[in-house]
């Protein structure tokens, strides 16, 4: 046997998962009714020998995916929501059968893919531990023999003997988790599952992986880079159901950072065209302090997620110096300026800007609004009118960590108020580096204003 057989056998033998060429087409059909006319019609035409006619368009969810993850290896998944990440996990997991090309897996596979998946809500939490261990290879007896284990884990109570139906979303990642843990699996797939439930089930979560992944099979697929970093040896970026990078994890995650933010410069056409000289905020204050708070922005078009009823919209949203020059670098405890530009579609007597700024798992841990500032003299704004808000403070120093900012104008009170536009994570920034573990330190209002032009 030649060397390069040898070598090629010892690959092979030391592979978790070999996916060969895979591919996966989904049918659409623009009406329901096309579905039915491809079912019955195009099966008449070809029984009368006539050309099929199609109903449908075709939308690969993957195109051509082969990679190799070895065994004990941790491998990340990452890439944007329709990338492929779930249909590729669920033909990984033999729930979903692809297109084309192969996937070889060797050795016991336990996947915590869609919330609640293998769940029957109409069963008690016992009964689904039992169903959901089973579907993963468990006989009764080794799930009798795991059982207080799980419940454990789980740490959900009483409610075990309650329907799942009425669990949070919380819940049913907790009992899904604590059961994919206890089925002595070779391979381990985890899709978002660390995105719901409280901060000390997290931290047991991975924990678990951690002493997981030092001898089995870890396949992670997560939004969270940090995460990915902290946890994969290897990682792919997919876009558009293709890998369109692979290697380290490192790499994989600046390569996604770095195409996720020119997407968002090429997709801001919308926003406010400016001149204005940007400028890094280190200077001095970075020079003089081992224990700087370092804050870098990523500047968001408000497209995606918002509401309202669009009698204004936010058009701009960014951070200023104290002499309004364009904020990519901000150092925690350094007074800065937010300002929130909106256009006036129908007259607003009593308009209200404000913004919050939310942690990785969405909990706002600071915020504000004009509606205190101008409650004695309300500015009123007309159609066509712009509208600015500018919140002028000192940063907080932040953990490290992801945060966002979402920004909103209404009409109204603060307890009464009409919702004129609200955009989620407009603002996304990363604190690079911290003197504070947890918690924030500082955060003062040095001025609000409101002000009204043409």
């Amino acid at each position: 046997m030649s060397s390069n057989s040898q070598s090629n056998k010892m690959s092979h033998t030391e592979l978790a998962i070999n996916v060969s060429n895979l591919g996966k087409v989904y049918q659409i059909y623009d009406r329901p009714e096309d579905r039915l006319k491809f079912s019955i019609i195009s099966r008449l035409r070809r029984l009368a020998g006539l050309q099929s006619k199609s109903y449908y368009r075709k939308f690969w969810a993957l195109r051509n995916v082969s990679l190799k993850v070895k065994k004990g290896e941790t491998f990340g998944i990452i890439g944007c929501n329709g990338s492929g990440k779930s249909t590729l996990l669920q033909i990984v997991c033999g729930t979903l059968p692809p297109t084309h090309g192969k996937v070889d897996i060797s050795g016991r596979v336990a996947a915590l893919l869609e919330l609640g998946s293998g769940f029957n809500p109409e069963f008690t939490g016992r009964e689904n531990v039992y169903l959901y261990a089973s579907i993963l290879g468990l006989t009764k007896e080794e799930i009798n023999a795991r059982y207080n284990d799980i419940l454990l884990f789980a740490d959900i109570g009483s409610f075990i003997d309650q329907p799942v139906k009425t669990y949070s979303s919380g819940m049913v990642v907790r009992l899904a988790f604590a059961v994919v843990a206890h089925v002595d699996a070779d391979i381990l797939v985890i899709d978002e599952a660390l995105s719901v439930g409280d901060v000390f089930f997290t931290q047991k979560c991975m924990r678990f992986l951690r002493d997981f992944k030092k001898t089995k099979t870890l396949i992670f697929v997560s939004h969270d880079t940090g995460a990915v970093l902290n946890l994969c040896d290897r990682a792919i970026l997919l876009k558009d159901g293709a890998i369109e990078f692979q290697g380290n994890s490192k790499e994989v995650v600046e390569k996604y950072l770095q195409k996720d933010q020119s997407e968002i410069k090429d997709s801001n056409s919308n926003y406010q065209k400016n001149n204005r000289k940007k400028v890094d905020m280190r200077l001095k204050f970075i020079n003089q302090t081992s224990l700087r708070n370092d804050i870098e922005l990523f500047y968001c078009a408000p497209k995606a997620d918002s509401f309202g009823l669009g009698g204004a919209t936010i058009k701009n949203v960014e951070f200023l110096t104290s002499d309004d020059n364009l904020l990519t670098w901000i150092v925690g405890g350094e007074t800065v300026k937010l300002e929130i530009h909106c256009l006036i579609k129908d007259e607003l007597l009593s308009p209200i800007i404000g913004f919050q700024v939310k942690d990785r798992l969405g909990q706002v841990i600071f915020g504000d609004n004009t509606f205190l500032s101008y409650i004695n003299n309300p500015v009123s704004a007309y159609s066509n009118q712009n509208l600015t808000a500018s919140f002028e403070f000192i940063m907080p120093i932040l953990p490290m960590g992801n945060y966002t900012v979402s920004v909103a104008i209404a009409e109204g009170t603060q307890k009464e108020h009409v919702q004129h536009h609200w955009v989620n994570d407009v603002i996304a920034f990363k604190s690079h580096s911290s003197s504070v573990c947890t918690g924030l330190v500082g955060l003062v209002n040095v001025n609000i204003s409101m002000i009204a032009d043409n």
